[in-house]
């Protein structure tokens, strides 16, 4: 096991601090470090991509959960892996596809854990018909303040407090997942635009139910009649039959390419309003206005982002905010509202998208609840965006709806009980798993978690 005190920050790269991180290597190495991690305490550590400080720990120790990414068990009938929660959703890929399996759920990149997945309780383009990653976990072996290692079944209040509990019940070391059958490694997507917020409602509303996935790309900065213009992404696991005869001799491959890394520094000016204008301009116009059944990569479909190491650093040395929120059917005059004070503020979005949630998920923190939900990145040196945020956070939670903690790096506590209705319980059961407060994170100390 080695220890390094190292300068720790979240994805967006903003308000980094000082941490002991401790790469266990055992499961042995694991409870030895959360038993001695000293009175600022420890939090797990994924893959780094929450975008705030959710895996920061100014002070005390972050346990870089990495090294333990062995695959235990593949059930390819049944279709189950049990795996460390160390091993990445892309490595996940690698071994599953050639069995025709895919993971459940992924978010917009593979590079996170599934013990990140479990605790940030991710969702993708298919929560309107799937839900969240919880839900496809069937049991997970839970490292406690304690020392000791306890099996937990879903189910049980200590599962759902742990799925979207950010780490703060203790370190997750393995799972058992239910994945997803698949009989190629290409997507059918369809693809066509949309005029303006409101036409984007109606057909997101009239046909999600025939999509596995969707998504929507929104222009933040169109105004007057196009707030709110978009291009609607949505598809399915491409059967074999649709794909040419060249792709059916290795029709379960999985080749995902890659770019060149961002440079390490980059002019902040590069994502003015200007830019970031005319990127989404030529973006829309690129669009096709209707277009069904292309093939596509599933790392073009799910994570073009991927394809550029390090894309984060675009944003410069001020680093960016990730901003997302829900609100429930029948609060679409709220996310009008907020849709067009966005784009009054002209902020230079380029990555916006729009989804519909379906069913909540069991988990006490868990984000989704049946609705709208938009995520945003805002380059964090905007002036007047500590307003704005605060603004939106409140529109939000007036209409019934609540941030996404794996995204937030500024959401004021008060507003955290009328998002989240089970804080109240999630705080008494970890006050009785873990009494000495040794799970802790800048974000626990920062919201009163």
């Amino acid at each position: 096991m080695s220890a390094d005190t190292v300068s720790v920050t979240g994805w967006g790269r903003t308000a980094p601090t000082v941490a002991r991180l401790i790469r266990p290597r055992t499961y042995e190495e694991a409870a030895a470090a959360v038993r001695g991690c000293g009175a600022r305490g420890g939090i797990p550590r994924g893959l780094g991509r929450a975008y705030g400080d959710a895996a920061q720990n100014a002070g005390g120790s972050v346990f870089d959960m990495t090294g333990l990414d062995r695959i235990h068990a593949i059930d390819a009938d049944g279709g189950t892996v049990l795996c460390d929660a160390g091993v990445s959703l892309h490595r996940l890929m690698e071994v599953l596809l050639p069995l025709g399996w895919f993971v459940p759920v992924t978010p917009g990149t593979r590079h996170v854990t599934v013990g990140g997945a479990i605790g940030a309780d991710i969702h993708g383009k298919n929560h309107h018909v799937c839900g969240s990653f919880s839900r496809h976990v069937l049991s997970l072996e839970l490292l406690t303040a304690d020392g000791e290692i306890r099996s937990v079944a879903r189910g049980t209040p200590l599962f759902d407090a742990t799925t979207g509990g950010m780490g703060l019940t203790g370190v997750i070391l393995t799972a058992t997942v239910q994945l997803q059958p698949v009989r190629t490694s290409l997507m059918s997507v369809d693809t066509e635009r949309a005029t303006d917020l409101d036409d984007l409602m109606a057909r997101l509303t009239a046909t999600d139910h025939h999509y596995r996935y969707s998504v929507a790309w929104i222009d933040l900065l169109a105004r007057g009649a196009a707030t709110g213009r978009a291009v609607l992404t949505r598809g399915d696991h491409a059967p074999l039959d649709m794909l040419p005869a060249r792709a059916r001799r290795a029709p379960l491959a999985f080749r995902p390419t890659q770019l060149p890394a961002a440079p390490a520094l980059l002019p902040e000016r590069l994502l003015s309003r200007t830019t970031v204008s005319l990127f989404n301009e030529l973006w829309y116009r690129k669009a096709p206005r209707a277009r069904t059944g292309e093939l596509q990569k599933l790392a073009t479909f799910f994570h073009p982002l991927d394809g550029v190491p390090h894309w984060n650093r675009v944003y410069g040395r001020s680093g960016f905010v990730q901003y997302q929120f829900v609100v429930g059917y029948g609060q679409e005059d709220a996310l009008r509202r907020v849709v067009r004070r966005i784009s009054e503020h002209r902020c230079p979005s380029f990555l916006a998208v729009l989804k519909r949630f379906g069913d909540a998920d069991p988990g006490w923190l868990s984000f989704p609840l049946p609705g709208w939900t938009l995520a945003l990145d805002i380059p964090a040196g905007l002036p007047g965006l500590g307003v704005l945020l605060d603004e939106l956070d409140g529109e939000v939670a007036a209409a019934g709806g609540r941030v996404y903690l794996a995204k937030d790096s500024r959401l004021r506590p008060e507003l955290l009980t009328s998002m989240y209705p089970r804080l109240d319980g999630f705080r008494a059961l970890r006050a009785e798993l873990d009494p000495r407060g040794v799970f802790v994170s800048d974000m626990s100390r920062r919201l009163g978690l």
